[in-house]
């Protein structure tokens, strides 16, 4: 029971993306609001403004530039992207981390040179299988193998 669940969370469908649509397009709102509430006020104050930053406008030849609509916009955007990255990207990298399964090692998938023939052979290899000499296992791949050390 808790398998499928688990299933169910970790894979993406048409029903969990219109969900997460529904609760995103909510968030929003309600980041926007925040944002128009209190950190543009804020904004205000700080730039001795009238406190309502989202109507902060220039002129330029009698063309009205609303500025102040970006900037509200741009903060509600980055609150979000902040909230999203914090409260939901990196929880879910860590579930999916813990219940991802270990992927097995090839320990013929590293390859190196025979110092002598010259011919591809594995990296955890004592021995080449072209011209038979003896060599030094690789330290490194015997260890990502969990192969002991060879000894002599």
């Amino acid at each position: 029971m808790l398998n499928g669940f688990k299933d169910f969370i970790l894979r993406g469908n048409v029903i969990s993306m219109a969900i997460g649509l529904a609760v995103g397009a909510a968030f929003t709102a309600v980041v926007t609001g925040f944002s128009n509430a209190f950190i543009t006020p804020l904004i205000g104050l700080a730039t001795r403004g009238t406190g309502d930053f989202s109507k902060a406008f220039y002129m330029v030849d009698g063309v009205k530039f609303p500025y102040g609509l970006f900037v509200s916009a741009t903060i509600a955007f980055l609150i979000t992207a902040a909230v999203l990255y914090f409260c939901v990207v990196v929880p879910m990298a860590k579930v999916q981390d813990r219940f991802a399964k270990q992927e097995a090692v090839d320990i013929k998938a590293a390859l190196r040179d025979c110092p002598r023939c010259f011919s591809e052979i594995p990296a955890v290899a004592s021995r080449c299988g072209h011209c038979t000499s003896e060599v030094e296992p690789d330290p490194e791949a015997l260890s990502l193998a969990k192969l002991p050390a060879q000894q002599h």
